[in-house]
C-alpha cells in the first residue's frame, strides 16, 4: 500500500511567479505613467481654498443627554437606572411625581447626542444629529428624541434637537438566531437641530491668518507671494504654517469680498518625495518626484522541493511479522542565476517601474527592493510602511 507523496515547496514555481510580476509591474507601470503624466490642460496649481483655513473660523462641537421613547419594547433594562431617574425628572417637570423604583418601561432609552455646529452658523439654522444608546438598549428603531439642549465646551446651550431617529437597518430575533443590519444602537435625525445660539466664530478685522493644512516652508512661502503679487504687500509667512495678511484698505468694509477673492488664487503647492507601502496588501504608491541614485540591483530565486513517499513493508499471511512503514524523502534545491539591473543617476519612477518590470518582480520583492534601497541611501524620498 502506497499513500500519495506530499509536496512543499516554497517559493512558488519560478514560471507561476514570473507571470505573476509581469502582469503586475505592467499594471503598476500602466497606473504610474497616468498618475505622473499631465493632463492636458492642468497647470498643477491649487486654490487656496483646498490648501488653508482661516485662523478661528472652524467648527464648534456640541453634546447633550436626552430620553429615547416609542420604542418598541427595546428600551433600557432594569439594570440601566439612569434612564428610569431621568423618566422620573421629566415626569415630575411635567406635574406628575412618579417614584423611579417603581417604573417598568421598556419603550424609554437613555441617549447621548452629538453634533457639529459649522462656523458663521446663525439662530434659527438647522443641523445634523447623531444619537448612540448608553444603557443596554438593544435598538433605537422607530424612536422619537425628546427635548434635548445641546452644549458646548462653555457650556452654553447652542442648539435644541428633537424628532423621530432614523436607523436605517433593523435588527430581528435574539442571540444565536437574531440579525441585523446597521447598527441599531446608533441612529441620526437630519436637520434634527435648531441652532439658538450664534457659533463662537472669528470676527474679521484689520489682519487674518491662514492656516496650511500641511505645513511646509516652500509652500508658505509661495502662498505669501501669490497674494502680495495679487494685492500688494500685505502677506509675510511667520511660519511653515501660518501666513499673516492685512486687510488692504479698499477692503475695510468687505472682508467677506476679500476673502473670497483671497481663497480663489492658485499657487503650486511644494510636494516631497514619499514612497507608501502596504505590506498587506502589496500595495505601492510612488508620486513624481521620487529619485533614485546610481545603484546595481541584483535578484536571484530559490526554490525547494520536498517529495515524501511511504513505503509500506507488509509481512507473509499468517507470519508473525508486523506491517512497517518507512518514509523515503527526497530534497531537491534549485537557484536560478541572479537577474542583475543598473540604475543611472537621476532615474525616475517610469524608469523603476521599467526596472522592476524587467527581472519580473512580485509585489513583496519589490516592497523589499524598495526597502532595500532606502536602507543603501539610494533612494531619495521618505519611505512609509502603514
Amino acid at each position: 500500500m502506497k499513500r500519495t507523496p506530499n509536496k512543499v515547496q516554497n517559493p512558488p514555481p519560478a514560471f507561476r511567479a514570473a507571470r505573476v510580476s509581469r502582469r503586475f509591474a505592467g499594471f503598476l507601470a500602466a497606473f504610474l505613467s497616468l498618475a505622473v503624466s499631465p493632463l492636458p490642460g492642468a497647470t498643477g496649481s491649487v486654490r487656496l481654498k483646498e490648501l488653508v483655513t482661516l485662523e478661528g473660523v472652524r467648527d464648534n462641537q456640541l453634546m447633550g443627554y436626552g430620553l429615547v421613547v416609542g420604542l418598541a419594547g427595546t428600551g433600557d433594562r432594569r439594570q440601566t437606572i439612569f434612564s428610569a431617574q431621568s423618566l422620573a425628572n421629566l415626569l415630575e417637570r411635567m406635574g406628575l411625581t412618579v417614584d423611579p423604583t417603581t417604573i417598568q418601561v421598556k419603550n424609554t432609552a437613555a441617549v447621548m447626542v452629538t453634533a457639529t455646529l459649522p462656523p458663521f452658523a446663525q439662530p434659527g439654522s438647522r443641523i445634523d444629529v447623531t444619537i448612540a444608546a448608553m444603557g443596554d438598549a438593544p435598538s433605537l428603531s422607530g424612536g422619537i428624541l425628546l427635548m434635548t439642549g445641546l452644549k458646548g465646551a462653555d457650556g452654553q446651550v447652542y442648539a435644541v434637537a428633537q424628532g423621530p431617529t432614523v436607523l436605517g437597518g433593523f435588527t430581528a430575533g435574539q442571540a444565536a438566531n437574531g440579525a441585523s443590519v446597521n447598527h441599531p444602537t446608533v441612529s441620526r435625525i437630519p436637520d434634527g437641530a435648531i441652532v439658538e445660539r450664534g457659533a463662537p466664530s472669528l470676527n474679521l478685522g484689520s489682519q487674518i491668518h491662514l492656516q496650511l493644512s500641511r505645513g511646509d516652508f516652500a509652500t508658505a512661502s509661495r502662498v505669501a507671494e501669490a497674494v502680495n503679487k495679487h494685492f500688494g504687500e500685505v502677506a509675510h509667512a511667520d511660519n511653515a504654517a501660518l501666513i499673516s495678511v492685512a486687510l488692504p484698505a479698499e477692503y475695510a468694509k468687505r472682508t467677506t469680498e476679500f476673502v473670497a477673492e483671497l481663497e480663489a488664487l492658485t499657487i503650486e503647492p511644494d510636494a516631497e518625495a514619499v514612497i507608501v507601502v502596504n505590506e498587506r496588501t502589496g500595495t505601492i504608491v510612488m508620486g513624481k518626484n521620487v529619485k533614485i541614485a546610481p545603484v546595481a540591483i541584483m535578484q536571484g530565486n530559490l526554490s525547494v522541493e520536498i517529495q515524501t513517499t511511504y513505503d509500506v513493508s507488509q509481512p507473509a499471511p499468517l507470519s508473525s511479522g508486523t506491517t512497517t512503514v518507512t518514509p523515503q524523502t527526497n530534497v531537491a534545491v534549485k537557484q536560478e542565476p541572479a537577474r542583475n539591473l543598473m540604475l543611472k543617476e537621476g532615474a525616475t519612477v517610469e524608469e523603476l517601474v521599467r526596472a522592476l518590470s524587467a527581472i519580473g518582480s512580485t509585489p513583496r520583492e519589490i516592497i523589499s527592493i524598495l526597502q532595500n534601497l532606502k536602507s543603501a541611501g539610494a533612494l531619495d524620498a521618505e519611505l512609509k510602511v502603514i
